[in-house]
């Protein structure tokens, strides 16, 4: 794919993550999808038992905040001192920083209610957008982007993107079986994140070919 169809792929879907995003901020703040919502969660969670909740919680934890911190400074590590790529490591920088400052001015907006159904785990603040399905689409999807332009398999790079996916849609599954969010809240999260991730990867390869441009 040319340079010119990323930064289309990048724009076409910061639009639709966009577009979406704003769909289910309509159908919330219009209490629209409530039984819906009420409706996956109690399907989700029929499922429960000691192994599946172990499990789920072990997801919840690779989408926490410590977690994604010892990713951020590894990665920052590598770019910086191993591999020298300090435009990537600006990308990778803005991206993960800018997602939970980004996840808390919308949570302060909409100022929604964690659902009281059937809570597994304790836990504060508001609900919409999902704070862990924003940082796990925006962690593991700019990790995604940057290793898959240096892995020349395809394999390889089909394996990531299939590992990168199920941990984001786990992470994400698991705050619903919890039952500290909404399914909304997650696909909200998701939404909200795929247009930060997308439009900051579309600047960073406009600055790219920009300055490519100028050394040739």
């Amino acid at each position: 794919m040319r340079l010119t169809g990323y930064l289309l792929t990048a724009f076409i879907i910061g639009l639709v993550s966009l577009i979406g995003f704003s769909c289910m901020a309509i159908l919330i703040s219009g209490q629209k999808i409530v039984q819906l919502d009420q409706y996956v969660i109690s399907f989700i969670q029929g499922f429960e038992s000691p192994t599946l909740t172990s499990i789920m919680k072990f997801f919840t934890y690779v989408g926490s905040f410590p977690i994604v911190f010892g990713i951020f400074i590894i990665v920052a590590f590598i770019l910086y001192f191993v591999l020298k790529h300090r435009s990537e490591l600006l990308l990778f920088g803005t991206v993960v920083i800018g997602t939970p400052i980004i996840n808390q001015v919308l949570k302060q907006f909409f100022h929604r209610v964690r659902p009281d159904l059937h809570r597994l785990i304790e836990i504060g603040g508001y609900s919409f957008p999902s704070g862990h399905a924003m940082n796990a689409l925006a962690v593991y999807g700019i990790l995604s982007f940057l290793l898959w332009r240096h892995i020349p398999s395809r394999l390889c790079r089909t394996t990531l993107i299939i590992i990168s996916t199920i941990i984001v849609f786990m992470i994400g599954t698991s705050r619903i079986y919890l039952g500290v969010h909404y399914p909304s809240d997650i696909i909200g999260g998701y939404f909200a994140s795929g247009f930060w991730l997308t439009i900051s990867i579309y600047f960073f390869r406009r600055y790219k070919e920009k300055r490519n441009a100028r050394e040739n």
